[in-house]
């Protein structure tokens, strides 16, 4: 396994091994247009135990996976790598600033009408909001959950199960994350995954 070294401040730290899927050098995936730059270096980060759970490529969940690069976003959501684990390039946070006025829209273009289950991913501490909104707009109309982010994700570590919704085809659904009723905690929006259930 390749170790890089990063050197904070004139003293030496190890960083984390790079997660086994990680894409290739050149990759064609960008950051979000309109989301802040991350401001942490490559491999610095607070849990490098969980580095290996990171999902460098989205399309290796399985169903459909809609990603914080292809979301809408409302207000300004800054881009961090700093705590592990997440999907693709990174994930979003919403500064802890703009509470109320501040959502990400991830939706999905499903191939075919039915019941799928879906998942919410999203790195987890203390810093994290332990009841952020989520509505998930279905064939049936609109379930909002709260969420504690607070807490370590079931699925790998990364991925929440938010229930089993009826949908259409097409890009009829989406999910959204907001920050309303947050105040002084991190809200993280990350990446949404779709399965069908047979």
């Amino acid at each position: 396994m390749r170790f890089r070294l990063i050197v904070l401040l004139g003293l030496g730290a190890v960083a984390a091994p790079r997660a086994a899927d990680a894409p290739p050098a050149g990759s064609a995936r960008k950051p979000h247009p309109r989301a802040v730059p991350n401001i942490h270096a490559p491999g610095a980060v607070d849990r490098p135990e969980l580095v290996p759970f990171i999902l460098a490529d989205p399309a290796r969940a399985g169903g459909i996976v809609v990603d914080e690069t292809e979301a809408e976003l409302q207000g300004a959501w800054q881009y961090s790598t700093h705590t592990p684990p997440y999907v693709g390039i990174g994930y979003l946070h919403d500064q802890r600033e703009g509470k109320g006025a501040k959502s990400v829209t991830f939706t999905p273009t499903l191939p075919r009408a039915g019941r799928y289950e879906v998942r919410l991913a999203h790195c987890y501490n203390v810093r994290r909001a332990t009841n952020t909104p989520v509505t998930i707009h279905h064939a049936d109309g609109d379930t909002v959950v709260r969420i504690n982010q607070q807490e370590e994700p079931p699925h790998h570590r990364l991925w929440r199960t938010l229930g089993t919704f009826r949908f259409t085809a097409g890009r009829a659904g989406w999910v959204r994350i907001g920050n309303d009723g947050t105040e002084g905690k991190y809200v993280i929006a990350d990446a949404v995954q779709f399965l069908p259930v047979e």
